[in-house]
Order: C-alpha cells, then sequence, then structure tokens
C-alpha cells in the first residue's frame, strides 16, 4: 500500500494564531484586526504553487492586510506556526515502512516554511520514503494533479493510496480519484486508524 501524510495539524502540530499573534506584536495592529484581514486567497495559493517568490509573497500579503512589517519580522511570524512533532505518527510511519508499505508526505508549502520545518523536524524526512512538496511540484491540493502526480511517480493505483489530511476539500479531492481518504480531526485520528492495522 502507499500511504500519503499531510504535514500539518497530521504529522506537526501548526497554529496560524501564533503567526497573527507575531504580526501583531510586530505591527502593534490587534490581532482582532488581523483575524479579520487574513485569507487563504489568489496569494496564498500562487506562494504554495512557488508561482511567486517569499519576498513578493510577503510584500502582496502585507499590502492586502495593510500591514507594515520588514521581511525579517513577516519571515519572523510566518515561522511561528510550528508547534511541534507528532511522535505517534512517526512512529506509526516507521512502522508502516517496516511491514514493506511505502510512506510519503505530500504538504501544500512554500519556500519560507521549508527554510524551517525540515531542519526544525528531522524526523518527517527520516520516517517517510519521499517528501512532495506544493511548491516544488507547481500544484496544490485538492487540485485532482497533484495527487496523480504522486501516483505516477510511486507506481501505485488510487485503490492501493490511503491519504490523511485535516482539510476537508483536500480530503474531497483525493476522494473523487478513488483514494481512500481520512479526515484528521485530532491527534487520536491516525493512531485510532491504524489501532487494529498495526496490532
Amino acid at each position: 500500500m502507499l500511504y500519503i501524510f499531510d504535514l500539518g495539524n497530521v504529522i506537526v502540530d501548526i497554529d496560524f494564531n501564533r503567526v497573527l499573534g507575531s504580526w501583531s506584536d510586530f505591527s502593534r495592529v490587534p490581532l482582532a484586526t488581523l483575524k479579520q484581514s487574513f485569507t487563504m486567497g489568489d496569494t496564498f495559493h500562487q506562494h504554495e504553487r512557488g508561482e511567486i517568490s517569499d519576498e513578493e509573497f510577503a510584500e502582496k500579503l502585507c499590502q492586502e492586510m495593510e500591514l507594515a512589517l520588514s521581511y525579517e519580522q513577516f519571515s519572523h511570524g510566518w515561522q511561528a506556526i510550528f508547534v511541534g512533532i507528532r511522535p505517534e505518527v512517526i512512529a506509526i510511519m516507521h512502522k508502516l515502512r517496516e511491514q514493506g508499505h511505502r510512506v510519503v508526505v505530500l504538504s501544500n508549502t512554500n519556500r519560507l516554511h521549508t527554510t524551517f520545518w525540515p531542519d526544525e523536524y528531522p524526523e518527517v524526512k527520516a520516517a517517510a520514503d519521499k517528501i512532495y512538496l506544493s511548491q516544488e511540484m507547481g500544484m496544490r491540493k485538492p487540485e485532482a494533479r497533484i495527487y496523480q502526480a504522486v501516483l505516477q511517480a510511486e507506481g501505485f493505483s488510487a485503490a492501493d493510496a490511503i491519504f490523511f489530511d485535516d482539510n476537508v476539500d483536500n480530503i474531497e479531492g483525493a476522494n473523487q480519484l478513488g483514494i481512500t481518504s481520512i479526515l484528521v480531526t485530532g491527534k487520536q485520528t491516525i493512531p485510532d486508524y491504524f489501532a487494529k492495522q498495526l496490532c
């Protein structure tokens, strides 16, 4: 089987409020105001596909949110999203590989984040056979082509793949291709799913 794991809130806990809190501290703009003005719109999606640079992303997002931040301040806040690793998921990934399964990570991410988390959480790379990143592939979930690209690269059919993600749209996108998809709603979702399979 091919097991496909998302990164954020699946293998690593993330919290966007930490990003906005950091930007609020730097800019003195109230957190509530930033929460209202922050949207994962076209600029966000372009960045995840690698279509714009980190600097362009920072500049555009600051304009959209009317934020006066230096690139360093923006970057510092952007990296604050990461909370910590989920060791129970890392252990499951290792166990799956020991059993002969293929284990990969498929993440909507961006260059600015990949300058941080691979070094901060080396356990992720150690637990995966391959890591697929949206900005390197030029596409993002829930686009059908990104799932198809992973299946093709790995040599698996959709029927032989299981996908874990915390985003409903991403789950629906994979489901439409016939991939068994599990919505991760909390830290126990994946351990509970494998409680019987890995006995």
